[in-house]
């Protein structure tokens, strides 16, 4: 109850920034407007968030769930990481279920979160996991595999065309409603759109997803911007070799390059594959966004990419906050092979321990030291680790 009390008192008083210019709402922003507002803003850095009492966004938001104190409890490690921003999954069934009781939660959440100093994105849709969500209790974890109750939005929906005037009024509604709402960074408006599922969903995925995709993307990004929110929309393109020409994307991906006010983009790779990323987006003349990045196990860690993405000004939000029925600190192939005889070697993602501890100390050190940092400056204690003497004369 007091969190509902926080959130009225903090969140629906004087909370709507006006817009900064006056435009045709259907227009994507000009590379000028994004870069403008992307100046206003702190260096993005932050994680993708789900409280460690959660196994999907779905048990995160429901009413039976939903838990404040938790999040107020997690966004305060967040903070004291030095980051300033969270990327939040919400899910079409929410507002299905219960519109008013979803934003009024959203306006909670957003209440904590600026509290601590963070402005979230939120996604609207994900393509990721299993694809038939279900509302109500959701299913026990899978022990030992990695992200075993995630549900994607809309899921196999998506196939049913007499669906999306239900979808429209979910994304106008929520992107309406909160649109003009300075507590908030940017919407990404699908997350991994053309993703085919992953885990053992393949019987149930439609077979035409990426076609479906295709067609369905452009409508969600002009049913976004049609509220003219003063937020930017984004949709962050995440595989193939080659971004830095539109003729060697999918139609996706086009549309995600196209439409985006600023570009988003997901890598798992080494440190030099993250800066052949970047440099190949930079020709787009828009901000960039790193909206998912650390997987340990596959070369790409924050000492590693962190440093280059502060110094090229390259916004950054990694996969995993914090330990819990998620179980995203088990790599990908836990789904061929659980991790129920021991743990693996290295946590996949993630950063804190359930009860706040960090994973790894100097990792949260080199955040919040980048984070202190003026725009585009890598301090050197974020580079290298200070060598303690070991009273070898060599």
């Amino acid at each position: 109850m007091k969190y509902a009390m926080l959130a009225v008192a903090m969140g629906l008083a004087a909370t709507f920034a006006a817009p900064s210019h006056a435009r045709d709402a259907a227009e994507r922003w000009t590379p000028a407007e994004a870069k403008a507002w992307y100046a206003r803003q702190q260096w993005p850095l932050g994680s993708n968030y789900l409280p460690a009492d959660a196994i999907n966004q779905l048990e995160m938001w429901q009413a039976d769930t939903f838990d404040p104190a938790r999040i107020d409890l997690e966004l305060g490690w967040a903070q004291q990481a030095g980051m300033n921003t969270m990327r939040v999954f919400l899910h079409d069934l929410l507002w299905q279920q219960d519109a008013a009781g979803l934003k009024k939660r959203m306006d909670t959440f957003l209440a904590i979160a600026d509290k601590h100093g963070i402005k979230p994105i939120f996604v609207l849709f994900d393509s990721c996991w299993d694809p038939q969500p279900k509302l109500g209790p959701q299913r026990p974890p899978i022990p030992g595999v990695h992200n075993s109750g995630w549900v994607q939005s809309p899921g196999v929906a998506m196939t049913d065309e007499s669906q999306y005037p239900r979808f429209e009024q979910y994304v106008k509604d929520i992107v309406g409603s909160f649109g003009k709402d300075k507590r908030i960074l940017a919407w990404d408006v699908w997350n991994e759109p053309d993703n085919p599922g992953g885990g053992n969903y393949d019987p149930v995925e439609p077979k035409n997803k990426t076609e479906v995709v295709a067609k369905l993307l452009p409508q969600v990004f002009a049913w976004a911007r049609s509220t003219a929110p003063t937020q930017p929309l984004t949709s962050g393109v995440w595989h193939n070799d080659d971004w830095s020409e539109i003729a060697k994307l999918n139609a996706v991906e086009r549309t995600q390059i196209e439409q985006s006010d600023v570009i988003s983009f997901h890598d798992y790779g080494w440190p030099e594959t993250f800066a052949g990323r970047v440099k190949q987006l930079q020709k787009y003349g828009r901000p960039l966004i790193c909206t998912e990045y650390m997987a340990r196990g596959n070369g790409s860690t924050i000492d590693g990419v962190l440093p280059i993405a502060k110094k090229a000004d390259v916004g950054m939000v990694n996969w995993g906050f914090v330990l819990g029925k998620s179980q995203t600190n088990m790599p990908w192939d836990s789904w061929q092979r659980p991790y129920t005889l021991a743990q693996p070697t290295l946590w996949f993602h993630d950063l804190f321990y359930g009860d706040g501890k960090p994973y790894r100390q100097r990792e949260i050190d080199i955040l919040r030291t980048l984070s202190h940092a003026p725009r585009g400056v890598v301090p050197a204690e974020a580079l290298s680790f200070p060598m303690q003497a070991t009273g070898s004369s060599r």
